[in-house]
């Protein structure tokens, strides 16, 4: 058999079911084999940078690892963004690459290029396979490497003569199981002693919760603390819970800032944050300022980096909040007479058409678990102040990395995951030129998703960022306006055009959300207001001074 086959019939036995990339000459002898595996199907792009940002909303929402393909040079180099989400997010993602024959390295074959260095930066593992024997062993060892530990993503490059070389039939591996981070029980016992001993305190979460709510939300009761999350942890707490304080951090809330910057508190329980940027309001001194710090994480590297921290709990999150549960059910907790008094979050100023109305309507009459996943653009710091959190897991966020137009491939790797519950992407116009062609993907695989494009002829968080920065704004900020709706007519996909809030109708939602594969809400809208972006503007500003 051919080397690659022995690779495919790997990746079946792991349970792969969805192959994301574009063919080409160097990845054609892959996509061959696939004429005789229906149980692998091939996902075709329109772009390889898509392609990755499916692959790793795929892997977020299957908790599997994907795969994502794509051609020797450009198609490699399109990959390496999606590759660098995978690792900001901790997913287990195997990229693929083609690579020119082995004997032609070094003499400028077409689309030649050495991806393993580049790779190596933003995966867990990247190589080159020299020897087609080696190939599935590469390839088992990567996926392993992929799943262990901290997940993330890997690399292989597979030269076209290593592919297509014969092999023996070798003996297929069994798929390795990840094995679990214990927490030492030793430190849960003196985390779960410190947290007795605190009179008062804040939960601060972060995107590391995504599997370990329920956990989560038990020892915010059982401690009466309440719980603040990072931008991209919206989603997981719901706006109802008695506890829940907000967002601090990028485009955050006044109640969560309050309670961070305030003088209450007397301790910080971190739990699954890495305490970046976006996530603490550009690294604010006032987060653990006079506060004993615990953080739970399943990842050594993030304890330390810019705060110091009093107990570090290392260990999976579910694991090390199910023991620390366990261990103050053992303890007399006193009773904690604190009062917290919730913000309304969300509500809607008026009927008036601008960016923060239509968002909270459009969420009026979608579903209320539908999964919004967030493109980056000033819409997106709407979402994040104002938007409710009506069900768990039902926002899709990336404002850590930040990657236009990923939005677009997100929605339908988690469309291909999750096929019930019900997807709408939020982007812009300059996303979707990047990667709005990807509609055409979910047309092909007749994907029901919802893609609301915020039309307002502009890069509008650059636009505002500058504004507000250096104030004035460049004119190449500015572009022609597209009738976004006219496009998808082309290509014969629903679509609706709104210009006022009299357009925004439950009857348009539903029609649009209700037919047999993706259609295109765009929304005709120039919103001067400035976004809720908090103090990041500030913070960049101190730059030139």
């Amino acid at each position: 058999m051919k080397a690659v086959r022995a690779v495919l019939d790997y990746l079946m036995t792991s349970g792969v079911q969805h192959v994301f990339g574009i063919p080409a000459g160097s990845v054609n002898a892959f996509f061959d084999e696939l004429y005789e595996i229906p149980e692998l199907t091939p996902i075709v792009t329109k772009h390889e940078g898509a392609a990755s940002y499916m692959a790793v909303a795929y892997a977020k929402y299957t908790a599997t690892m994907s795969v994502c393909i794509g051609c020797s040079g450009p198609g490699g180099t399109n990959l390496l963004t999606g590759a660098a989400n995978a690792m900001r997010e901790h997913l287990p993602v195997l990229f693929l690459t083609g690579a020119v024959p082995v004997d032609t390295v070094g003499l400028n074959a077409s689309q030649e290029l050495d991806a393993e260095p580049l790779f190596k930066s933003v995966t867990k593992y990247s190589v080159t396979v020299t020897d087609s024997k080696d190939l599935l062993g590469e390839v088992v060892k990567a996926c392993e490497i992929a799943i262990s530990g901290v997940p993330g993503p890997v690399h292989i490059a597979m030269p076209i003569d290593i592919q297509i070389n014969p092999i023996e039939s070798p003996e297929i591996p069994a798929p390795r199981k990840r094995t679990p981070i214990v927490p030492d029980q030793n430190v849960i016992q003196s985390v779960a002693r410190e947290l007795v001993n605190k009179q008062d305190g804040y939960i601060f979460v972060g995107q590391g919760i995504r599997n370990s709510v329920d956990q989560l939300l038990e020892l915010a009761e059982m401690l009466k603390w309440p719980i603040i999350t990072t931008p991209q942890a919206k989603g997981y707490i719901t706006e109802d819970h008695p506890l829940h304080a907000g967002v601090f951090g990028f485009a955050g809330h006044d109640a969560a800032s309050s309670l961070i910057n305030g003088s209450d508190g007397e301790a910080l329980l971190v739990v699954g944050s890495s305490l970046g940027e976006t996530a603490t309001n550009n690294w604010n001194v006032n987060l653990t300022k006079g506060r004993y710090t615990i953080q739970l994480d399943y990842d050594s590297s993030v304890f330390n980096r810019k705060y110091e921290v009093d107990a570090a709990v290392l260990g999976d999150i579910d694991l090390s909040l199910t023991a620390l549960l366990d261990e103050l059910k053992t303890l007399n907790l006193p009773t904690n007479d604190q009062a917290f008094t919730k913000q309304e979050i969300g509500r809607a100023d008026s009927e008036e058409y601008n960016t923060k109305n239509v968002l909270m309507r459009l969420q009026k009459y979608a579903p209320r678990d539908t999964r919004y996943t967030v493109d980056i653009g000033e819409f997106m710091a709407y979402i994040i102040h104002d938007m409710k959190v009506v069900e768990s897991d039902t926002f899709d966020i990336n404002v850590h990395f930040g990657a236009m137009g990923s939005g677009i491939g997100s929605a339908i790797g988690s469309k291909l995951a999750e096929p019930e519950r019900p997807v709408v992407c939020v982007t812009g116009d300059g996303c979707f030129f990047m990667h709005g062609m990807e509609i055409l993907t979910a047309k092909e695989h007749r994907l029901p998703i919802l893609f609301v494009v915020m039309n307002n002829a502009r890069l509008g968080m650059v636009y505002h960022g500058h504004s507000l920065q250096y104030k004035r704004s460049h004119p190449s900020f500015e572009q022609e306006p597209v009738n976004i709706a006219a496009m998808a007519a082309a290509m014969n996909i629903p679509s609706k055009r709104m210009e006022t809030m009299e357009d925004l109708t439950e009857e348009a939602i539903d029609e649009l959300m209700n037919v047999n594969g993706p259609s295109i809400l765009e929304i005709s809208l120039i919103d001067n207001t400035i976004p809720p972006m908090g103090d990041r503007v500030k913070f960049l500003s101190s730059f030139g001074k």
